[in-house]
């Protein structure tokens, strides 16, 4: 009896300590919302004639580090990031060893972001920074203002901001070759903000990077630039905002190679304008070919009829350049002909396409048939598309209907004499009081070219207008879903948008997006907005 009494004692003594030792909070009792606090740093905050290598920052509880190589932020950027531990586990401090060489008489801000939380209920220490000089005083210029995408209609995030001093040894080409002297960031907003910074001169300019290592990369990167010298203490708060765009690249070609037998990719840089390919190789009598541009990418297919070679040699050329290329042949099989057509609902704005991996050469319409849900026969068009591997089959639409599109062998043949099998194919219309319809009042007393755009909530391309004055523009028949309008400003009248240019400080067009009210259409319903482009 006694022992049962000392093992029931224990018992409830180890219950109870174990329970005493555990630190989450009881059930029920309140969330913690209060973010973790800074106590002491070692050297101290805003510390002045710093010489240290190492820094201490104490908190008032356990906090962890999330997203830090995001978020945290050094300005001015060092050579050598330094080391932050404790990293992968919680702790009430962080130590900085600093292995960069720091500059004289300069501010250092090491912005942490949103990287401290709590270690229970992860709440941020939002944007803290810590402050010290390597001089005999903390610099406290400050400097703000917005960033926005030239080609996105809603706020974009982490841009890099980049102060670069203006001195006798400033060149427009050091945003290339040289760290900036002050950088933020926009990581959780389309604003941006410069703290600690000394008076002087400066270009300011913004980067989304892909290597994140505040250099500009034509060729990954987007830039923007803010057109006036930044002047400080004037410019604290900067009225033009930032747009960043992507240049267009100047042209290269690239290297071709076979990708199945039978097609040859020639890879470029810059604007596919006049390109042209030119066999010099011998070939048959009957030899034939055709080239089209890759619809996503900077690429020119070439399709030809294969015969016994190991290599062809082409002269490719634009207006500019001309190359000699010899592309080798080791691919034994060519694809045959497949097509994949419409199906379901067909709206009235859409085209019947069939489309194919081959380039199309011949269409025999005679073996081609559509017929609506009362067996009768539908006049249509077929059309080769010059551009795409795809055919359009057009034919004149009714409400409430259904047609089957029948497709006999051999109707359709490629460029290797390749034919269809038999294809059917099924789609129907729907009522007239399905779609909406937008008419929209462009106002533009000033008389600039515009291009006016219809986008999709996914900013692809309903339709295309061009207007000089104000115009009324109607969009009939549209799909129930939600639309965004913009204007291109056409400076150069050429009907297309125009990106700008860094180093020839040129902006890219403006575009303006239409914001006053939701474009988002209902069944049978009529919207008519009022864009004032010129405001």
């Amino acid at each position: 009896m006694k022992n049962t009494l000392k093992i029931l004692f224990f018992t409830a003594v180890t219950l109870v300590l174990v329970n005493c030792a555990r630190t989450s909070r009881p059930d029920g009792g309140p969330r913690d919302e209060d973010a973790p606090l800074m106590v002491t740093a070692t050297p101290p905050y805003e510390n002045i004639n710093f010489k240290a290598a190492k820094i201490k920052l104490s908190f008032n509880e356990f906090i962890k580090l999330k997203n830090l190589n995001k978020q945290l932020v050094i300005s001015p950027p060092m050579k050598y990031p330094p080391l932050i531990t404790p990293q992968g586990f919680a702790s009430k401090y962080l130590e900085i060893e600093i292995i960069d060489t720091l500059s004289k008489n300069t501010t250092y801000i090491f912005n942490f972001g949103n990287a401290i939380e709590d270690n229970n209920e992860s709440n941020p220490l939002e944007r803290f920074k810590y402050v010290f000089s390597t001089g005999s005083y903390i610099d406290s210029l400050k400097s703000k203002g917005t960033i926005k995408d030239v080609l996105v209609n809603k706020p974009n995030k982490d841009f890099n901001v980049l102060l670069y001093k203006i001195d006798s040894a400033f060149t427009d080409s050091i945003v290339y070759l040289k760290k900036p002297n002050y950088v933020t960031t926009t990581t959780d907003s389309i604003n941006f903000n410069f703290s600690n910074l000394k008076q002087g001169k400066y270009l300011m300019v913004a980067l989304q990077e892909a290597a994140n290592d505040y250099l500009f990369d034509p060729k990954t990167d987007q830039i923007g630039f803010y057109t006036d010298t930044i002047q400080l203490p004037r410019d604290s708060i900067l009225q033009q905002g930032i747009v960043v765009f992507k240049e267009t690249q100047p042209f290269k070609f690239g290297r071709a190679k076979e990708l199945k037998k039978g097609q040859l990719i020639f890879p470029f840089y810059g604007k596919k304008e006049n390109i042209k390919v030119r066999l010099l190789s011998d070939s048959p009598t009957d030899f034939k070919s055709i080239t089209k541009f890759e619809q996503e990418k900077d690429t020119l297919n070439y399709w030809f009829t294969p015969f016994e070679t190991d290599s062809l040699n082409f002269i490719i050329s634009n207006a500019t350049l001309i190359d000699t290329v010899t592309v080798k042949l080791r691919k034994k099989k060519i694809d045959s002909l497949s097509l994949t057509g419409t199906m379901g609902v067909i709206h009235f704005r859409d085209t019947f396409f069939l489309r194919t991996n081959n380039p199309v050469m011949h269409i025999d319409p005679t073996k081609i048939t559509i017929m609506n849900k009362d067996s009768l026969d539908v006049k249509f068009k077929s059309i080769i598309h010059q551009k795409e591997n795809k055919l359009a089959i057009i034919f004149d639409k009714k409400p409430v209907q259904l047609y089957r599109v029948s497709i006999l062998p051999e109707a359709i043949s490629d460029i290797y004499a390749f034919k269809n099998d038999s294809l059917e194919y099924r789609v129907r219309t729907q009522e007239i009081e399905d779609y909406g319809r937008i008419t929209l009042k462009v106002e533009n007393p000033a008389s600039i070219n515009y291009i006016i755009e219809l986008l999709d909530s996914k900013l692809e391309l309903v339709e295309r207008n061009f207007v000089q004055t104000t115009s009324t523009i109607m969009y009939d028949l549209l799909e129930p879903k939600a639309y965004t309008i913009r204007a291109i400003e056409d400076r150069n009248k050429n009907n297309v948008w125009d990106t700008g240019n860094y180093l020839e400080k040129i902006l890219p067009e403006k575009i303006i997006y239409f914001k006053d009210e939701d474009l988002s259409l209902r069944p049978n319903y009529y919207l008519n907005p009022i864009f004032k482009v010129n405001q």
